[in-house]
């Protein structure tokens, strides 16, 4: 009788045929409610975006990169960021 021995990746392809896959959350197309922290955030509710403090332009989730842990607002950019840390 003849072995037959799968390379490394087709090895790993089989194993993740059988393996599932979580389906994702439900996202609302509405405004997420965030508790922001020192380098992460929190989502208190679901939602695809929240809102600029200084600007008023949704920011998606995925992007969002600045805001202020003491006021607890995001920010679109370091420019909208620095605009209110000038007028608080």
């Amino acid at each position: 009788m003849t072995a037959i021995r799968l390379s490394s990746r087709a090895a790993s392809h089989a194993n993740h045929r059988f393996m599932t896959t979580p389906a994702p959350l439900p996202v609302s197309p509405s405004s997420a409610t965030l508790h922001y922290g020192d380098g992460e955030f929190a989502v208190l509710r679901p939602g695809a975006y929240v809102t600029c403090a200084v600007s008023g332009v949704p920011i998606p989730l995925a992007a969002l990169r600045y805001w202020s842990v003491e006021r607890q607002e995001a920010y679109a950019s370091p420019l909208e960021f620095m605009t209110a840390a000038r007028d608080a």
